[in-house]
């Protein structure tokens, strides 16, 4: 499905920053250049070949395809019939084309989210998360959560209410009735003995986490003491995937000063054997909510 799987990559190195939210296409809309992408090189037209026969320039085409242009369902559409495209598939392309640029509930929080991550975990169907440090803000309690916003920073009341407000809303991606995400978090066992917030929060945290694991789309592993030198140790790790094969994998990683996410194929793929290792070296979901009751 992706002829340039390579195209991503940042061309001063492997890693890239994301930019501002209001440059940051949508999943749709990756998927849209994507299959034009595609159905353009299945018909061994270059980008100069389009433009000369639907009008435009081959840096419109192309921007089209990167995702880097809101696309405009007229010209899509003389895209799709140059390509001698079905009905169908038109149908669902200018659907795409459509919704491509719309955002979510998120934009409202643009003091708070920084990035692409909240609009890209709100279109994933499967988040995997390696944490070493912090339970992941979608299984945090209220409690836990503003422990963890206050620590390390001079916020007042209102700037604590607003960020955990923003934090409580991205945790209603989880019990959602429509395309609502699979979860799977490894914890390492220090993130569960470190008592944020003190004893009494730490405990509600705990079985917290007991509760929400019980969730059909919930998993929860921990990585025990004894695992000793393990893939996860260079830090937190998360891997977004989303539905069909329009759009690969992306990996995140959250660092100071800025957050970077890893598209090209190479480093996907290595971010997804770590996880796999991660996931094999930990207790299995059973053991390892034997392992939080004691806890508690």
């Amino acid at each position: 499905m992706r002829p340039d799987a390579a195209r991503n990559q940042h061309p001063t190195g492997k890693l890239r920053t994301m930019p501002s939210r209001q440059n940051i296409p949508t999943v749709r809309a990756r998927a849209l250049g994507v299959e034009l992408e595609r159905l353009r090189c299945e018909r061994h037209m270059s980008p100069e070949d389009v433009a000369a026969s639907v009008g435009g320039s081959r840096f419109k085409v192309r921007n089209l395809e990167l995702a880097k242009v809101k696309p405009q369902g007229a010209y899509v559409s003389r895209l799709l019939a140059l390509y001698g495209v079905d009905n169908a598939t038109k149908a669902v392309l200018l659907e795409l084309a459509r919704n491509a640029w719309r955002y979510g509930w998120w934009t409202e929080y643009t003091d708070v989210f920084k990035g692409a991550f909240v609009s890209l975990e709100d279109q994933a169907e499967l988040i995997r998360s390696w944490q070493s440090q912090l339970i992941p803000g979608l299984l945090q309690t209220e409690a836990y959560g503003r422990a963890v916003i206050r620590a390390g920073r001079n916020l007042s009341s209102a700037e604590v209410d607003r960020r955990w407000q923003a934090r409580s809303n991205r945790q209603h991606l989880l019990t959602r009735e429509e395309h609502s995400p699979d979860l799977h978090v490894v914890l390492d066992v220090a993130v569960l003995e470190r008592p944020i917030g003190g004893g009494d929060v730490m405990r509600m945290q705990l079985k917290h986490l007991l509760d929400v694991g019980q969730r059909p789309n919930v998993s929860i592993q921990v990585l025990p003491r004894d695992a000793g030198e393990h893939a996860g140790l260079e830090g937190p790790l998360v891997i977004l995937s989303f539905p069909g094969e329009v759009h690969p994998d992306i990996a995140y990683v959250e660092m100071y000063p800025g957050d970077v996410y890893l598209e090209n194929a190479d480093e996907v793929r290595r971010a997804n054997v770590t996880m796999e290792r991660i996931q094999k070296d930990a207790l299995s979901v059973e053991e390892s909510d034997r392992l939080i009751s004691r806890l508690v």
